[in-house]
């Protein structure tokens, strides 16, 4: 079997015009293209494309076809490759774990092999190719991640550094890197809400604080609502133990008044005795007659002025982590229900939630070995 015989350029342009010199000593074209080693149809195509040209022509436009197919190539390759920046995530991928995915979904979904679609994310097809620790049974942190996810799932809004706190509290020996570096691995990153910055407050003419040196001198109350799925409000009474950040009583109604406000301050003075201080704003509940005649002698309010919630800081810190960790994720359809859940919540508040500001422990904990009396 022969091989087709392959021409070059110049050899192109040469034998058409040994063809012509033949045909001018009057030999016909059959016996032209026997000569030369071609066929009619060959002759003829030559004679339409390059007919007329030199050898250095001819070698030219072979280069220009070779240069004009790589192009297209290239710029097929860039078309390919914006098309596959658009098909996964907008954004940098910053970890390996997620260019791993984002290759495999560029393989499944657009049909791209491996090497191109590593090239389109910079991923090394090394560590592609490379099976994450996380996924196999030899993982060494397997029981702490499955840890993470649980504890992430009872407490959906808070972050990695109270994780980190009790973990160690539970026999975990790991630091904070470590831990926070596993914390995103799993997906566990709470979204931060980004606060309404407040600007000209007025610390200089503000009257003199009293100070929480010491627990059960300075407690602080403020109020705030939800409702229920048929509409009706439910009012949250809060009061804080400025010192042992202690949430005091669990008042949840409907409508509170200043008379249903008093009967849970003398409830819990009962059993705690009463404060030196009432923090709290100018509602229609706190700055009223009864209020007043309550008081008396035994307890100073302190109300902060009008329009400045800051002044009540550490109850209103207490409001917001309610809101973001309570009633912000739970429906309520009933009161009796809205009151189990607030109460649990502040319960798990009192005796498990570590503060910073406590050195890490719960309030009730704190209060229990505070020695500041």
């Amino acid at each position: 079997m022969t091989t087709r015989k392959r021409h070059s350029p110049e050899q192109v342009v040469r034998k058409p015009a040994q063809a012509d010199r033949m045909l001018g000593e009057g030999k016909d074209v059959a016996d032209v293209c026997r000569e030369l080693g071609v066929s009619e149809q060959t002759y003829y195509r030559w004679r339409n494309q390059f007919g007329g040209m030199k050898a250095d022509d001819a070698k030219r436009l072979k280069d220009l076809e070779k240069e004009n197919s790589t192009l297209k190539r290239l710029l097929a390759d860039a078309e390919l490759e914006k098309a596959a920046l658009k098909e996964i995530a907008p954004g940098k991928l910053l970890s390996p774990e997620r260019r791993r995915a984002a290759v495999a979904h560029l393989i499944r979904v657009m049909g791209l092999s491996e090497r191109f679609a590593c090239r389109v994310t910079g991923q090394n097809r090394t560590t592609q190719r490379q099976e994450p620790k996380a996924s196999t049974m030899a993982d060494p942190d397997a029981g702490l991640r499955a840890w993470l996810r649980a504890w992430a799932k009872d407490h959906p809004r808070r972050g990695f550094r109270p994780a980190f706190h009790d973990a160690r509290a539970e026999g975990w020996a790991v630091n904070h890197k470590k831990l926070q570096w596993l914390w995103r691995e799993e997906g566990l990153r709470v979204p931060q809400r980004r606060r309404r910055k407040r600007t000209g407050t007025s610390t200089s003419t503000a009257p003199d604080r009293p100070t929480a040196d010491a627990p059960n001198k300075v407690w602080a109350v403020d109020f705030q609502f939800d409702a229920t799925t048929d509409g009706r409000p439910i009012k949250i009474a809060s009061m804080v133990d400025e010192h042992t950040r202690e949430c005091l009583g669990g008042l949840v109604e409907r409508n509170i008044t200043g008379d249903t406000l008093i009967d849970e301050l003398d409830r819990l003075a009962a059993m705690r005795g009463y404060p030196a201080v009432l923090r709290c704003d100018n509602g229609p509940e706190l700055a009223c007659e009864a209020m007043a005649d309550w008081a008396g002698e035994r307890v100073g309010l302190a109300f902060i002025p009008p329009g400045e919630p800051w002044r009540n800081g550490y109850v209103e810190s207490f409001n917001s982590r309610v809101r973001d960790e309570c009633l912000n994720i739970n429906i309520f359809w009933s009161l009796a229900q809205a009151r189990v859940v607030i109460s649990d919540w502040k319960e798990d508040y009192n005796q498990r939630r570590r503060h910073s500001s406590l050195g890490y422990q719960a309030p009730a904990v704190y209060a229990a070995a505070c020695t500041h009396r």
